[in-house]
C-alpha cells in the first residue's frame, strides 16, 4: 500500500514546479504597500473601502490598479493611481514554467507588481496661498476665503 501512495505523492512534488508560474512562487498575487502621510493620520481609503489611517501598509491584489485618496480636516485631499507594471519574476517561467506557468501567472495576477511600492502624500493645508516655479512658469494658488489669523504681507496691483 506504501509504493502505491508514494508514486502519486513523487508526481506530485515532481510536477509542482512546472504546475506553477514563476512569478506566482516568487512574488504571489498579493503586495505589499505602505501608506504615509505628512502630516500622519491621514483617512486612506482604496478603491473606495476604508482602510485605516497613516501611516498604514497593506496586501493589495497585483491583478488590477487602485485608486488611493488621504483626507485629514484642513487639509486638501490628495489622491493618486497604484499602476500595474510587469513583474521581473515572469522572465523566469520562459526557463522553468514555459507558457503554462506563464499562464497561471496571468490567471493569479503575479505577472504584475504595483508602482509605487510606497505612498508618501505631503498634505497641503487648506485655503493657504502659495507658488510653484516649474520649467519657467510660475504657478499661483490663491484662496477666495482667507482665515483671520493670517498675516497680511502685501497687495497684488494690476498692470
Amino acid at each position: 500500500m506504501k509504493k502505491k501512495m508514494l508514486l502519486p505523492l513523487c508526481l506530485l512534488v515532481g510536477l509542482g514546479p512546472v504546475l506553477s508560474g514563476c512569478a506566482t512562487i516568487m512574488s504571489g498575487s498579493e503586495q505589499k504597500i505602505g501608506f504615509s502621510s505628512t502630516p500622519t493620520g491621514a483617512e486612506v481609503t482604496i478603491d473606495g473601502k476604508v482602510l485605516g489611517n497613516t501611516p498604514l501598509t497593506e496586501n493589495l491584489s497585483t491583478k488590477e490598479t487602485h485608486t488611493v485618496k488621504m483626507l485629514l480636516a484642513g487639509y486638501e485631499p490628495y489622491e493618486m493611481t497604484l499602476t500595474k507594471k510587469t513583474n521581473g519574476w515572469v522572465w523566469g517561467n520562459i526557463l522553468f514554467g514555459g507558457l503554462f506557468g506563464l499562464g497561471i501567472d496571468a490567471i493569479t495576477g503575479a505577472i504584475y507588481k504595483l508602482t509605487p511600492e510606497q505612498v508618501n502624500a505631503d498634505l497641503k493645508v487648506k485655503g493657504i496661498s502659495s507658488t510653484n516655479i516649474v520649467n519657467k512658469t510660475l504657478y499661483i494658488t490663491a484662496t477666495l476665503s482667507p482665515d483671520k489669523s493670517w498675516e497680511k504681507i502685501g497687495n497684488l496691483k494690476g498692470l
